[in-house]
Parts: C-alpha cells; sequence; structure tokens
C-alpha cells in the first residue's frame, strides 16, 4: 500500500527492509511519483524506493506549482531530512528534469546534512552547465502537446479530452519553466559518483553533453548508451534495473573504506 510521508512529497510503494539502501526517484517534467512504482516493484525488498511527487498535480494539484528546480530541491531535502530512517545509505535517481533536480539536492544533502549520496542517477538529461535556448513553456497548448509527443513521453490521445489537457498541461508547463529557465555553473560539482544513462537517439542529450557530467563531481563517472530516444529507460526497464542493482546492493561502508 502507498504510504504518504513528510508533507505528500515521498511516497514508498512497497516495503523494503530496515537496513536497504535509499533510492529516491525524481520525476520528469510533468511526471509523478508513481511513474516510478514498477521501478519500486522490482528493486524491493532489497532497496527501498522513495519517490518524489512534486507539488500541483494529482493529489497534490491544489497546491502551488514549483517555481524552479531550485525550489523543487529544497523541498525534497526538507522532506527527506525529516524522515526517521533516511539512514546514511542514500542514493539518487532522476529522469529527464529529475536528473537536474536529483543534482541540486545532492548538493544540498552535501552541504547542508553532510550526507554524500553513494551515487546519483543521471538518466536522460545533458549535464547541469549544458545549456540551450529552450523556450517550450511559451509555447501555445498545441505547441506543448506536440514537444511531448515528439518525446514519446505520453500518449497524445489523452489531451484530445479537453478536462484532462486542462488538468495536465499546467503542471507540465510549469515544469518546463523550471527547467528551462535553471542555469548551473561549469565548477559546480558534488562528491558523489555519477552514473549516466542516455539513449542514442535522444534529441535532448548528444554523447558530449552527457558525458560533460564528468565536470559536475569529483568522483567517478560511468555512462550507460542504450538504444532508443528520450524514454529509453521504459523500453529498457530491466536492463536500468540491473544497473541500479548492481550499484548499490554491493557492500556499502559510509566512511569510504
Amino acid at each position: 500500500m502507498t504510504t504518504i510521508a513528510t508533507g505528500a512529497w515521498i511516497r514508498r510503494f512497497h516495503p523494503a527492509a530496515a537496513d536497504a539502501p535509499r533510492l529516491v526517484c525524481v520525476p520528469h517534467a510533468g511526471g509523478s511519483a508513481s511513474f516510478y512504482f514498477p521501478h519500486s516493484a522490482d528493486l524491493a525488498p532489497a532497496v527501498a524506493v522513495l519517490a518524489v511527487q512534486y507539488p500541483g498535480r494529482q493529489d497534490r494539484r491544489h497546491e502551488p506549482f514549483a517555481a524552479s528546480v531550485a525550489e523543487l530541491a529544497e523541498g525534497v531535502v526538507a522532506a527527506l531530512a525529516a524522515l526517521p530512517d533516511l539512514g546514511d545509505d542514500v542514493s539518487l535517481f532522476g529522469h529527464s528534469m529529475g536528473a537536474t533536480v536529483a543534482f541540486e539536492v545532492a548538493r544540498r544533502l552535501e552541504d547542508r546534512l553532510g550526507l554524500t549520496p553513494r551515487r546519483l542517477f543521471a538518466s536522460g538529461r545533458r549535464a547541469p552547465s549544458r545549456q540551450r535556448d529552450e523556450r517550450v513553456h511559451t509555447l501555445g497548448d498545441d505547441g506543448v502537446i506536440a514537444e511531448l509527443a515528439a518525446l514519446n513521453g505520453s500518449d497524445s490521445r489523452i489531451f484530445a479530452d479537453p478536462e484532462m489537457r486542462a488538468l495536465l498541461l499546467p503542471a507540465i508547463r510549469h515544469d518546463y519553466r523550471a527547467i528551462e529557465t535553471y542555469r548551473c555553473a561549469r565548477d559546480v560539482t558534488i562528491s558523489a559518483p555519477v552514473t549516466v544513462l542516455t539513449g542514442v537517439a535522444d534529441p535532448k542529450t548528444t554523447p558530449e553533453e552527457a558525458d560533460a557530467w564528468r565536470r559536475h563531481t569529483t568522483a567517478d563517472v560511468t555512462v550507460h548508451t542504450m538504444t532508443g530516444g528520450h524514454f529509453f529507460l521504459n523500453e529498457h526497464h530491466p536492463a536500468v534495473i540491473d544497473v541500479i542493482v548492481r550499484s548499490l546492493t554491493t557492500r556499502h561502508d559510509p566512511s569510504g573504506r
């Protein structure tokens, strides 16, 4: 059964052992915690998935949208800090915009809580300092829907329903505004190692932009390139789960020894 914790930011879909490593999963633009239900199902009980729910959607639809990536990261960190069982074996997984939010969460965990994540999994997103002049959030509704269709991120037929269109588009637009106005300097780093996952045909991330994550950590970076486009992780779900399991189910020593 799904449980809701710390102001509805964190969802736990499946039970896991008390000492299981924690994997905080952060959604893409327009996404929700439920996107990670299959990941939670396949990783439990060896890994405890803590799925992030952004404000302004689903059961949080009456809450104000976050205005920026920084605001989202602040909310996630506050929720994690309030968890009595967070522990020190914490990793982060984010897809698309979620990878950038996860990076900002990692920065704050290190700077404020003295907690270096075991690993950051950055999926379907170029390095934080690699900017493009993207303005999807300024387009009309049809333009936003066309963008989503090009990325195969959702079934465009759902937007034919006026009620669903009115319900979904505001969250998507606000998320696009947050990520498209985000800026990060080239010298900003975290101490956590980074695993980059990318699709060879992803129009949002070139191989060079994926490799540029090396600039943003003082630890190691591993890049996994898979076939497919922006949502390659859907068609390669077993392979993505395997990467996570192999990274997180080996013995973890918080001291680094």
